[in-house]
């Protein structure tokens, strides 16, 4: 009898990028994944957010037949100019 192994499923690491909202909370875009963002009042709930949105993000692409992108390095960086 052979036995099946069962595959772990993959995992995907996105950049989360976390803004203070003027009107309070937070607010998280995902810049490899156009239009996924979300908010919350805490960081904490923010960060619940935005991984349950990226789950359903890579549920509506899988299940439309579309790949499911990889992100790549990014970098971030702070400039400052004279205004």
């Amino acid at each position: 009898m052979k036995v099946m192994k069962r595959r772990a499923p993959k995992s995907f690491s996105y950049s989360v990028y976390y803004e203070q909202a003027p009107e309070g909370g937070y607010v998280a875009f995902v810049p490899a994944l156009p239009g996924c963002h979300t908010q919350g009042e805490t960081l904490e709930e923010t960060e619940r957010n935005v991984k349950e949105a990226i789950a359903l993000y890579l549920e509506s692409l899988a299940s439309h037949g579309e790949a499911i992108p990889e992100e790549g390095r990014s970098y971030q960086g702070r400039v400052t100019v004279p205004a």
